[in-house]
């Protein structure tokens, strides 16, 4: 019996792998779509045994049975997979303290994944195995950054070439990181949506498989396990879950772990997705504010607005046509969750209250993902007693810009005359303003 297939979600048919998932570029050969669930013939039970106490993986490859590869002598990895999940008190107290709420909050620290520190190293580990697996020597890849850098990473890995088309409000750094791999970047002179269409028109012209994003099995079955690790790390899966949104893979991850294992009755149910996005570009925050004012019309999912070219100042989770949409906004429904801004002049802030508490850099879309639990809290939208899972995003390392803007205790000095004697508690008062009166 083979390990997986693949089963079309509008047709039902069934695909034997990836052999017949490529040769049809990456659609069902059947009715054309490309929303497909992964079928595993690996008996459910034996993820009891993965999230165990005992269980002491040292990468996402621990739950090799529920990932779509047939040979472990094909894994392409760099200890991804388990960063570390923290309680953060001080967000607990700032809850109590503001709120008179009782949470319990957890943090995933993706900023300490070894490769690249961000959430996206699970689903390029996962890629370049496949890739090797079945000889693909070239990739094309569209990204604001996260992606592409996690890609550029593992594919070099498998010595698989790796094209990357970046929007031209990409980050620098984040360019001279994959440029160091020897990936070729294409810094597309437009946004995301135009480095996405060059993307594919570059794909087309040199025959060569492209990333299918955010429902592509590559980076979905990946990043479910996050799953897996709060049941290990935490015990339980949490009420709610919070991120920063751009296309969405990581809830539509959450709920196929979800919908994987429900017979055995041990994940609980579905968490409240709260997820947030910048406000200088937030179409899929702006769609579900008018559907939800509206009491959510027929046809409600379709409507949602399309910016060309945003301004903004996280540039990584900038995506100004939310194509999946129509996809997230009703499993936000379902979940009992909600979609809504956070003010992007507030991420320095947020920067320097992290790294001021938890001794942590990290970088804006992170910061984004944090702003959720104080724009969550301020909207009413978590109850007393429950529990809260944060999925950050990234380290502050393809950011640097960020970190310069976010200094804020350097004095330039000629003598010790000019130098104030310091004590660092005085700066307290100075990261919590912001967020006391939010």
């Amino acid at each position: 019996m083979k390990k997986f297939y693949f089963k079309c979600r509008t047709c039902g048919h069934e695909i034997e792998g990836f052999k017949e998932w490529f040769a049809n570029n990456q659609k069902c050969p059947q009715c054309g779509d490309n929303k497909i669930n992964t079928i595993y013939s690996t008996p459910k039970e034996k993820i009891k045994e993965l999230i165990s106490k005992d269980a002491r993986p040292e990468s996402l490859w621990h739950y090799f049975d529920f990932l779509p590869l047939e040979n472990k002598e094909n894994i392409v990895t760099d200890g991804e997979g388990i960063a570390p999940i923290e309680r953060w008190d001080f967000f607990e107290d700032y809850a109590k303290r503001k709120y008179d709420l009782n949470l319990k909050v957890f943090i995933n620290r993706n900023d300490k994944s070894f490769a690249t520190g961000t959430f996206k190293d699970k689903g390029g580990a996962l890629a370049a195995s496949v890739l090797k697996e079945h000889g693909i020597k070239e990739y094309v890849v569209a990204s604001t950054g996260n992606t592409a850098t996690a890609f550029a990473h593992y594919l070099a890995k498998a010595g698989i070439s790796c094209a990357i088309f970046m929007p031209g409000d990409a980050f620098s750094d984040s360019m001279a990181h994959i440029s160091t791999y020897g990936q070729k970047i294409f810094h597309v002179q437009g946004d995301y949506a135009y480095a996405k269409k060059v993307a594919a028109d570059y794909a087309k012209k040199y025959n060569v498989l492209m990333t299918g994003g955010n429902l592509d099995p590559l980076r979905l079955e990946a990043k479910k396990t996050q799953v897996f690790e709060m049941l290990r790390l935490m015990g339980k899966t949490p009420d709610v879950y919070i991120q920063a949104l751009s296309g969405g893979t990581g809830p539509f991850a959450v709920e196929k772990a979800f919908n994987d294992f429900e017979e055995l009755g041990i994940f609980g149910k579905l968490p409240r997705f709260l997820l947030s996005q910048g406000d200088r570009c937030a179409p899929m925050a702006d769609a579900w504010k008018k559907a939800k004012e509206t009491n959510f019309p027929a046809g409600w999912e379709k409507d949602y607005p399309i910016y060309e070219n945003p301004e903004t100042l996280i540039p990584t989770i900038a995506t100004g046509n939310p194509g999946m949409y129509p996809l997230m906004g009703p499993l936000v429904k379902r979940s009992g969750g909600d979609i809504f801004p956070v003010h992007e002049e507030l991420a320095l802030d947020m920067i320097r209250l992290v790294a001021y508490e938890r001794v942590i850099k990290i970088g804006p879309a992170s910061a984004a993902g944090l702003l959720g639990f104080f724009e969550a809290l301020k909207r009413g939208l978590i109850n007393d007693d429950e529990t809260v899972f944060i999925n950050m995003g990234e380290s502050a390392n393809r950011a640097y810009g960020y970190m310069h803007k976010a200094a804020y205790t350097i004095d330039e000095v000629h003598t010790v005359d000019d130098c104030e004697h310091f004590d660092r508690s005085k700066y307290k008062d100075k990261v919590w303003a912001p967020f006391e009166k939010y």
